[in-house]
């Protein structure tokens, strides 16, 4: 696809090829604040003229030309460049006799390199597409059409378990920016602080218009109204504090660039206005004044191991302290990164038998300032048989208070890491709590163990008709998880996916399907196993999980002569039999998360408990 073209030496729109000129901002000398901000919107309006929305494709052929990585003249696309190597996606300024690159498109909901297209850095969406805003090549760029679709109307932000991952290491996920709990984009390090200021020019050019201009059309700004919308409703800092501070550290960490200097000037020409922030970068704090938190916590103490199973180890250490709060903590497993909580406690699972593991802790805080990581600790599982027990499973049990708006939700779950959903509500239930998902997504931690296979139970609320949802395990497509008008429970056997594993259910069949889900969960995986072993998992069973009144069964064909222990999350043991039957019925068990071990002569299993 990569053809070197020659660029069209003559811009059919532009006003003359020059420099902004050195005294453009010169009525902002002495001024700070908002008031500064002010005069700037009415400098860089001045002048400004609306080219049209189809015109932006000649723009790009002097505003985002590859004349800086590759030097090879093709379109340079912030979420596909890749700074350090060949671009694996590359496209064409191609007008191709019309007024569209033959090469552009729609978004392309199926795979990258199919073609580019225009991207509203600041969602179209949220200003009811109005022109110039629509228009305008400071902040409208090119950018593959997949991307584009998959970025969505989410803010840019900071992941660090992203359920998709991109060509040149752009990827979209949870939040791991303080101040917002939903889906977040987050480009490569290279090209964060182009895009904060081109945010913080539309904060500046649009300061009234966008305010004015909402998603509705109803002529007045609800923040409430539009989901992943930063705008705080004002005229002056614009944005949310989470969002001005995000954008404020990215331009910090990210200097100006020849690139951007080179791209500002043809900007100019092209539409007749300027980025200030790119000629006078101290403008930001200027104006926004952020105090950026770079003190880091305290690293963990008095790391601990407990209540080691054939396939789980428990840790607890002393929390760290922060001068703002610490946020969560990283937990590392053999110097790899095993999972992020926001407790002092947490279970590893999903390890193998009679193995030694060293584990480590670090503490973050809400800017991302990370302690160093704590002394390590030695945690040796026991006797049995690896993996194939439960790895994880999810009662949405912690979700929150009883809620009907559809918003961006945020919990810890069973297993202690954190899960999040995207345009849910959390007042419907099936066995007790569940999330109920409209136009959204459901993303797991990152959890270790892999995966074998995969039960759910889902049913659709309200209205509607019958679809599915696409399963994704670290971003690939594993199956789907069907959904109707009765309640369904599904398993997707066969995944078998080693390491560390992040699970999402997206791409819902149709969007206004609101959809419950409950009682997820899923078996370990490892390879080493043998069919005996998996088969002999499989056969015990443990019901009703959740259980409502402390009473389960276990069904274990031919285990007898086995032996059957029930501990507590904390390690005591609750229940101890040897010599058992096929079947054995328990009543009058505690509240919480228990794990039933049955060990017979060739291994051990472990499976999880919910008593409620």
């Amino acid at each position: 696809m990569k053809t070197k073209l020659l660029l069209i030496a003559l811009c059919t729109f532009c006003i003359g090829f020059s420099q902004v000129p050195s005294d453009y901002y010169d009525s902002a000398n002495g001024l700070t604040g908002f008031t500064l901000k002010t005069e700037l919107k009415n400098i860089i309006s001045t002048g400004h003229i609306d080219q049209g929305y189809s015109a932006l494709y000649t723009a790009y052929q002097t505003t985002d030309n590859d004349s800086y990585y590759e030097m090879d003249d093709t379109v340079l696309d912030m979420y596909t460049e890749q700074p350090n190597g060949t671009d694996v996606i590359a496209y064409d300024h191609d007008t191709n006799g019309g007024s569209s690159p033959g090469d552009a498109c729609g978004n392309v909901g199926n795979t990258e390199g199919v073609c580019y297209n225009r991207e509203h850095l600041f969602p179209q969406g949220f200003f009811n597409q109005l022109s110039p805003m629509r228009t305008d090549v400071h902040h409208v760029v090119p950018t593959d059409g997949y991307v584009n679709g998959q970025r969505s109307s989410f803010p840019f932000g900071v992941t660090e378990t992203p359920t998709n991952t991109y060509s040149n290491g752009s990827k979209r996920g949870p939040s791991a920016t303080s101040g917002f709990s939903g889906t977040v984009f987050e480009p490569i390090d290279e090209f964060k602080g182009d895009i904060a200021r081109m945010l913080l020019y539309f904060a500046t050019r649009y300061e009234d218009e966008a305010l004015n201009a909402p998603a509705d059309g109803s002529g007045t700004w609800d923040p409430h109204t539009s989901t992943n919308n930063p705008m705080d409703g004002s005229v002056d800092q614009f944005y949310e504090t989470w969002y001005i501070e995000l954008l404020v550290s990215w331009h910090l960490s990210d200097a100006v660039s020849q690139r951007e200097i080179d791209r500002n000037n043809a900007a100019y020409n092209f539409q007749g206005n300027a980025n200030p922030f790119i000629s006078h970068p101290e403008y930001v704090q200027m104006i926004w004044n952020v105090t950026i938190d770079t003190e880091a916590p305290t690293v963990p103490t008095n790391l601990v191991v407990s209540n080691e199973t054939s396939n789980s180890i428990d840790l607890s250490w002393t929390a760290s302290t922060d001068n703002t709060a610490v946020t969560e903590y990283d937990v590392y497993v053999n110097s790899v990164f095993n999972k992020s909580v926001a407790t002092t406690s947490t279970m590893v699972n999903g390890l193998s038998a009679e193995t030694t593991y060293s584990f480590t802790v670090l503490a973050k805080d809400a800017a991302g300032n990370e302690s160093a990581q704590s002394n390590s600790v030695n945690g040796t599982t026991l006797p049995g048989g690896t993996g194939g027990g439960d790895c994880a499973s999810e009662t949405f049990t912690n979700i929150g208070a009883s809620s009907s708006q559809y918003l961006d939700r945020m919990w810890t779950g069973d297993d202690g890491g954190t899960w999040t959903a995207t345009d849910a509500r959390t007042d419907q239930t099936l066995t007790d709590a569940a999330i109920t998902i409209r136009n959204g997504e459901l993303t797991a931690p990152s959890i270790s163990g892999g995966i074998g296979s995969l039960t759910v139970t889902t049913i659709r609320a309200f209205g509607g008709g019958s679809g599915t949802f696409t399963v994704r395990v670290n971003g690939t497509d594993v199956g789907t998880i069907p959904y109707g008008d009765t309640e369904e429970t599904t398993t997707i056997n066969d995944i078998n996916i080693t390491g560390n594993v992040v699970i999402s259910f997206t791409d819902k069949a149709t969007t206004s399907d609101r959809v419950i889900i409950d009682d997820l969960s899923w078996t370990c995986y490892d390879p080493t196993l043998g069919v005996d072993d998996l088969d002999l998992d499989n056969l015990i069973t443990v019901y009703p999980n959740p259980s409502l009144d402390g009473a389960i069964t276990i069904n274990m064909p031919n285990s007898n002569n086995s032996e059957l222990n029930i501990y507590d999350i904390t390690g005591k043991q609750i229940v101890s039999k040897k010599n058992i039957t096929e079947t054995i019925q328990l009543s009058s068990l505690p509240q919480g998360m228990l794990l039933v071990e049955i060990i017979s002569s060739q291994r051990s299993i472990t499976k999880k408990v919910i008593i409620r």
